[in-house]
């Protein structure tokens, strides 16, 4: 399908503030692409477009019923110039599944990647330079049918902006304090909570605001049956360093199938590091503080990369993770994906995508 390009007038008028100022998710870029979907009709007039606000019927169904997915990956400036993206091809899989829980209609693999790719390089001037920085990039769908009533949509509409960000967290890439909720859960067997939907995230915020008045920076969330295992930190999968086993909580439809999660995986695996896929009680966890045994804690995602875990909070006892500094895997970790990421290395599981 061909991409019709409308660019705006307004270039280089739009707010932007110095890479040290970014921040996360606040400055979007001057253009956005959008595409519809009319049951009987299919995908159709992909095109991208000045920014600008969405106009939606008050009774369009993503607003009552939440039928909405969204994505989240970045593009980088590349050593020695051009511009790469970070597995793509997994977020564009991993949207389409989540599309198919929610009953949406799926996009084209490679017209996804392709307004990605058309959409990157018309604002490539947005692309932040310094150590840290990128160019995130948010897919969504919502079903914008005007109707009442509980159903699919007939009717949907499929776009992507972009933001120039940095650091996630305040903190950086230093220690954060994590919150453990024993009182809500995030997701539970048979629902969606291993699917990237909005429903996932609104329920959380309670308990979020709560942590961060209390000076915590995350959420850890405990399995919904037993309120025992640890699950997931509220945008990020979570790993634990114990008795020189690299171990996170498996994949069994409340998890978020991370790919940066999956990207640790591979390179502890290849890095000879003894790594399980299991579950992980909080007490064992409260446990390793205690007696050393774990010596690591830190969290995964594509908006914070690897996000190294000082302390945690559970029923109201704060407790140290190791020396309560950043570890020495995790730096690794880190440092090995952002050499990926901007193209310092040689890539040896073809993650980078150049796009320019």
């Amino acid at each position: 399908m061909e991409i019709r390009v409308t660019k705006s007038t307004t270039i280089g008028q739009k707010p932007r503030p110095n890479d040290s100022e970014l921040g996360f998710g606040k400055y979007t870029t001057d253009h956005m692409f959008l595409m519809d979907y009319r049951e009987g009709k299919g995908w159709h007039d992909a095109r991208i477009e000045p920014y600008h606000d969405l106009s939606l019927d008050p009774t369009a169904l993503v607003l009552h019923y939440n039928q909405e997915v969204f994505e989240g990956l970045k593009a980088y400036h590349l050593e020695g110039g051009g511009i790469g993206l970070f597995r793509p091809e997994k977020n564009i899989e991993r949207m389409n599944i989540s599309a198919r829980r929610i009953v949406m209609p799926e996009v084209d693999p490679d017209l996804f990647l392709q307004a990605v790719k058309e959409l990157v390089l018309l604002d490539r001037n947005w692309i932040p330079t310094s150590e840290g920085t990128s160019l995130y990039i948010r897919p969504t769908m919502i079903a914008t049918e005007p109707a009442l009533g509980v159903r699919p949509s007939s009717q949907y509409l499929f776009f992507i902006v972009l933001c120039a960000v940095g650091a996630y967290y305040p903190e950086g890439f230093s220690p954060t304090r994590i919150y453990v909720s024993d009182e809500y859960i995030r997701a539970a067997k048979g629902g969606a909570g291993s699917f990237k939907t909005s429903s996932n995230y609104g329920p959380t915020l309670i308990v979020s605001k709560e942590a961060a008045q209390k000076g915590y920076t995350q959420v850890l969330w405990l399995d919904a049956k037993e309120r025992r295992y640890a699950e997931e930190v509220g945008t990020s999968n979570i790993f634990f360093y114990l008795h020189e086993e690299l171990v996170t909580p498996p994949l069994g439809g409340t998890i978020l199938p991370g790919i940066t999660r999956d990207s640790v995986l591979r390179l502890a695996q290849d890095w000879s590091i003894k790594v399980s896929e299991r579950q992980v009680s909080i007490d064992e966890v409260i446990d390793g503080c205690k007696s050393g045994s774990l010596k690591e804690m830190f969290a995964t995602g594509t908006a914070a990369v690897i996000s190294p875990v000082g302390e945690i909070s559970y029923k109201g006892e704060d407790y140290s993770v190791g020396n309560g500094s950043t570890g020495k895997l995790s730096k690794r970790l880190y440092e090995e994906i952002i050499r990926i990421q901007y193209g310092r290395m040689v890539d040896p599981f073809g993650w980078l995508v150049r796009i320019a």
